[in-house]
């Protein structure tokens, strides 16, 4: 059964097998089709797409190597020299088949090769489905710092599928899953108590998923360009970025994005409950929370000034402030927040410190 969000100008379709993906392509009449996957997705989720393209058989491969580090200018910059190679014109169409690498990567290089393609985004994370494909942008990193460069640029549709998230492992599905909490604490309280209870490894997750991009939706659909409250999205990431680009930087088995987020929501709720008026039981409630699904990442005082520095590159920073958003109680969130650098150290210090008591 085919269940639907409508987006800036744009379906979320919902559907295990992609039914409608075939007859959406065929029906505008594109020149070319490129789909855009990592080894991974080649591997353990590109059947799932031919199947459903079964009619369809003439279209393109590009693959790129996976991970973060690899979601560059660079690799880019690969990424449009085959495209030229395989003479992509303007009517083309690219399918980006992966997690926020691919399509964050896949969806820059779409909305800029001759100034603009379109493309379809089918994302195969847990973090992909209720974070990256949703809500028009696109990015690459540079020198670490997370998306600094990139488009707000709409992708025609986007089609989840349950069936890529038994591609994951263990880790993949709780990196995710940091999102899906993130986005109860910013906007829905139900959802995040929901959350502490969902077994990952047994429970039916399409309703959570469902809930999850319709909360992001409703943010972005607002606030497109993320002039005010799209800014609620961040929690988390201004202290959870600097920390995810000094992992990629510094260790040989770097943190994946939501392990990252889930350490920055455990510092911006200590800096919520400082500067915000977050009461202690939520901020209590929260770092049980992100406890219980992950380990603690062990880092010294001594990394503090290249985190500061990596956060002071930050996209939410106005000047030489650095931006937050931070809660106010679980389940509403301020955004264009500016905090001093001794909370952010304390916050540092406050996980550091270990679990709460």
């Amino acid at each position: 059964m085919t269940k639907q969000i409508a987006s800036l100008g744009y379906n979320v379709f919902f559907e295990d097998n992609l039914e409608s993906l075939a007859s959406f392509i065929t029906a505008r009449n594109y020149s070319q089709i490129l789909v855009l996957v990592d080894r991974n997705t080649n591997d353990h989720c590109l059947p799932i797409l031919q199947a459903a393209l079964s009619e369809i058989t003439d279209y393109d491969i590009i693959e790129v190597d996976p991970g973060e580090e690899n979601k560059n200018i660079d690799f880019c910059i690969g990424v449009w020299k085959t495209m030229l190679d395989f003479g992509a014109d303007r009517k083309a169409l690219m399918i980006n088949l992966g997690g926020g690498v691919v399509t964050d990567m896949g969806g820059f290089a779409a909305s800029t090769y001759k100034r603009g393609i379109d493309f379809i985004q089918i994302p195969t994370t847990l973090l992909s489905q209720v974070d990256a494909s949703v809500g028009g942008k696109t990015g690459i990193d540079l020198d670490n710092v997370k998306n600094i460069i990139g488009t707000f640029t709409q992708p025609q549709a986007v089609f989840i599928s349950g069936k890529f998230l038994d591609t994951l492992d263990k880790r993949q599905m709780r990196s995710g899953f940091s999102e899906v909490i993130k986005h109860g604490l910013i906007y829905d309280k139900d959802l995040f108590y929901k959350t502490k209870i969902v077994d990952l490894d047994q429970d039916d997750l399409s309703d959570i998923v469902f809930r999850s991009v319709e909360i992001k939706n409703a943010v972005i659909t607002e606030d497109p360009t993320e002039k005010g409250l799209r800014k609620i999205l961040n929690f988390g990431h201004t202290i959870g970025h600097a920390i995810e680009g000094y992992s990629l930087l510094h260790d040989t088995d770097p943190l994946l994005h939501g392990e990252a987020i889930a350490l920055g929501m455990i510092c911006e709720a200590y800096i919520a409950h400082k500067a915000n008026g977050l009461s202690a039981a939520d901020m209590a409630a929260i770092v049980e929370a992100f406890d219980h699904r992950f380990e603690r990442y062990t880092f010294s005082e001594e990394i503090y000034p290249e985190l500061i520095a990596l956060m002071q590159n930050d996209k939410k920073n106005e000047g030489k402030r650095l931006g937050f958003a931070l809660l106010s109680e679980i389940g509403t969130c301020d955004h264009t927040l500016y905090i001093a650098e001794e909370l952010i150290i304390e916050s540092l210090d406050f996980y550091r410190n270990g679990k709460a008591s």
